[in-house]
């Protein structure tokens, strides 16, 4: 790894140290239980996933549907500051803007805490996609040729 890779992965590892501090903060604070009535903490969901907790009613699944749903909310509320009336005189609230672009990332960081990622498999599996993504449109992506068959190609431990 370069270490303008090594720097990034650092910040996103710092990122996801953070989002852990204050998901166990949230946990402890509203004394969430995991399912053995222990304080609930994204160690305790991490592991889940990594111990083939996959099942609908397991923590995993719970927690990762309500980070998608948090995710939802908030970009309802991005969506709600953006202007959709091209004839107005009016100026988007970019300051908002990117702080709700920022409450969306705080769950996202979760979710993928939940679904038992590290920062360095989020980046490794991000450049595996980012080069998916690259190849489709040089091949001429289209609705009729789409096929998953390239996603699957993206290395995961799992």
């Amino acid at each position: 790894m370069s270490a303008k890779n090594s720097a990034e992965t650092d910040m996103l590892r710092r990122i996801f140290e953070m989002q852990t501090d204050l998901n166990d903060y949230v946990f402890r604070k509203n004394d969430l239980k995991d399912t053995a009535g222990k304080t609930l903490s994204m160690d305790t969901l991490y592991s889940a996933v990594n111990n083939g907790a996959l099942k609908v009613n397991e923590l995993p699944n719970t927690w990762l549907s309500n980070y998608s749903r948090a995710m939802r909310e908030e970009i309802a509320e991005l969506d709600e500051e953006l202007l959709w009336k091209w004839w107005s005189k009016d100026e988007i609230d970019i300051q908002n803007i990117r702080v709700e672009l920022i409450d969306v990332l705080h769950f996202l960081v979760s979710g993928m805490i939940c679904a038992g990622l590290t920062p360095e498999e989020v980046y490794d599996i991000y450049c595996q996609k980012h080069a998916v993504n690259l190849s489709r449109q040089d091949s001429g992506y289209s609705k009729v040729a789409k096929t998953e068959d390239d996603n699957k190609k993206i290395g995961s431990r799992l």
